[in-house]
């Protein structure tokens, strides 16, 4: 086996974070930098390729120059990349779209077009998922075609992030096939190779998609003058990578059937491991970075960004330069322990801009449901960590049916995980014990996993993932004292969208 350093990179949805591991998958540094998104107006949201790729250079200089990490020693490099982000690439990698990530809503039209022409029976056969737009990139591919035919003609490829990542690196194209099943193109359930049928129905060129590989395949050496420069060795085997909660959950130990992670941020994702094709619709359905396994992806897209949201609005008094926006949400946790179970008989639905899991609804918006005139701050903020505990028991609901499997407990990652009033929550209303652990940024910790397989530091991901060190910020049992409260709260979650649902339509023009 070769020894070394292993770089991952993790291009999130407003950062990018580079973290470097040695051969026994210990932490030798991690860095982030911040990157601005084109957002000209409220539909469309696209990451600024070049600030991105500034961001990059800024990550690997600081591990480099603060961190005094030797880069001459790193022997592998992978990418791990929001899913989707979907790029138009010419045939020298010039970036003639830059990428359309999940929250863009300009696809929505194309996505109906992408149901009727080919069905959605058929569209779940075929890929295990449906069409939304931004949520499954061929709908993008298809408004680009629509909408800008000259950058359509000229694409030599449609690719995600971690295609624009490592083509940039290594020259070649390339993408995983956790990456592909989020194109709505791509055979997820069975054939891991791109669709014919759909391609033909769509009237996308199958052409224009680029070359499959696992997440651990080497799909060339890097090349690219500024990595060089920096002391990166040329020819570094560049490794194609994957998504990033399937990263963060390899990392995490999320290997085999069974074992089931959630990741908490911007968004909540609930990740269950499985070992053959049998999906729901609720879910976000992909292949796992690990050869052989799929994942069960319950998506609750606007979650940690409800609470920020309510930070910024009802907290503003606290927002000062002189106060750290930590202790702010310190403050938030503290107001909702106040707050009675059930929140005064507030129920919030955290839809603030659409919806993937389980409804799949662009046009879904954030509700506050049974305000009185007793409703405070805390109760409202109380509302949001339990609505949100309601979305996440929806969605454990459902994979215990399709899998058959009773979820007795999972593992919580991610910055906004160490909150233990609001996993005391999560873990009250869906009845599962949490264990909460002490790595916020896992992602980029799984890319440098899948770089060590492919650069042959590890024998497989198996051997990969158990060397990582899991440590425990916290472990939250589940408390039964509120039940009772919790059960009626939860009923009415999950009537309440299905009776408010055409509503969202004709209220849509006013956003």
């Amino acid at each position: 086996m070769i020894t070394g350093y292993l770089l991952g990179v993790d291009v999130g949805t407003t950062s990018i974070k580079v973290a470097i591991i040695n051969e026994k998958a210990q932490l030798l540094g991690m860095s982030s930098s911040s990157y601005k998104l084109i957002i000209p107006d409220q539909d469309s949201v696209q990451i600024d390729t070049e600030d991105m790729w500034r961001a990059y250079l800024k990550c690997i200089r600081l591990l480099k120059d603060g961190k005094g990490i030797d880069l001459s020693k790193v022997v592998g490099i992978s990418i791990s990349s929001l899913c989707p982000g979907l790029a138009a690439l010419d045939e020298n990698g010039k970036v003639l779209v830059d990428p359309i990530i999940y929250s863009d809503r300009r696809s929505t039209e194309e996505a109906e077009i992408i149901k009727k022409v080919v069905g959605e029976d058929r569209l779940f056969e075929i890929t295990a998922n449906t069409a939304m737009a931004g949520a499954m990139s061929g709908t993008s591919m298809l408004w680009i075609k629509r909408n800008l035919p000259e950058a359509y003609e000229k694409t030599k490829y449609f690719g995600h992030v971690n295609t624009l990542m490592a083509q940039r690196m290594s020259g070649e194209f390339a993408i995983d096939y956790s990456n592909a099943s989020y194109t709505n193109l791509f055979e997820t359930t069975g054939g891991l190779k791109w669709s014919e049928e759909l391609c033909e129905k769509t009237g996308i060129d199958i052409q224009k998609l680029p070359p499959l590989h696992s997440s651990t395949d080497v799909v060339g050496g890097l090349i690219n003058e500024d990595l060089i420069k920096m002391g990166i060795p040329q020819g570094t085997p560049i490794v194609i990578g994957g998504g990033d909660t399937a990263c963060a959950t390899l990392a995490a130990g999320v290997t085999k059937a069974g074992d089931v992670c959630e990741s908490v941020g911007t968004t909540n994702v609930l990740t269950i491991c499985v070992d053959e094709p049998k999906f729901d619709r609720g879910f976000i359905n992909r292949c796992h970075v690990v050869d052989g396994k799929w994942i069960y992806q319950g998506a609750l897209s606007h979650t940690g960004a409800s609470y920020q949201w309510f930070r910024d609005n009802y907290y503003q008094e606290f927002l000062t330069g002189e106060i750290d926006p930590k202790y702010v949400f310190n403050l938030m946790n503290d107001d909702a322990a106040k707050a009675e179970a059930g929140s005064g008989g507030v129920v919030f639905l955290p839809y603030m801009l659409g919806e993937r899991s389980p409804i799949w609804d662009p046009y879904a918006r954030g509700v506050f449901f049974g305000i009185s005139l007793h409703t405070g701050r805390k109760e409202m903020n109380r509302a949001i960590m339990e609505g949100c505990g309601y979305g996440l028991k929806q969605l454990a609901d459902i994979a215990e049916k399709v899998t058959g499997r009773e979820i007795k407990s999972f593992v919580s990652i991610g910055g906004g995980a160490k909150s233990t009033v609001w996993a005391q929550i999560k873990a009250d209303i869906t009845g599962k014990d949490i264990e909460i652990l002490d790595m916020n940024d896992m992602a980029p910790i799984g890319a440098a996993l899948l770089a060590g397989v492919g650069a042959n530091v590890f024998k497989d991901v198996y051997e990969a993932a158990d060397m990582v060190e899991k440590k425990v910020f916290k472990c939250i049992k589940s408390n039964h004292d509120n039940d009772a409260v919790y059960a009626k709260r939860y009923k009415v979650y999950t009537e309440l969208y299905p009776k408010i649902k055409e509503l969202y339509k004709v209220g849509s023009n006013l956003y």
